[in-house]
């Protein structure tokens, strides 16, 4: 079966509605889809990354855009 979307002419909604679909679609799966080797890269680096509170979070993107 194969459908061709024109996506140009899709609102929003019905962008944001195919995704969800797709997704849903693609999360029955999971066991079958591999993440690309640069996840595990990304995911290893961020475990090292600082936690802090939200407070302090806002704070800190708050200073920057000032």
């Amino acid at each position: 079966m194969s459908k061709i979307l024109q996506v140009e002419k899709m609102s929003v909604e019905e962008k944001i509605q195919i995704m969800e679909s797709i997704w849903d679609d693609l999360s029955k799966n999971s066991e079958n889809i591999t993440s690309p080797s640069w996840h595990e890269k990304i995911l290893r680096e961020r475990e090292n990354d600082e936690i802090i509170d939200w407070e302090t979070a806002k704070k800190n993107i708050q200073n920057s855009v000032s």
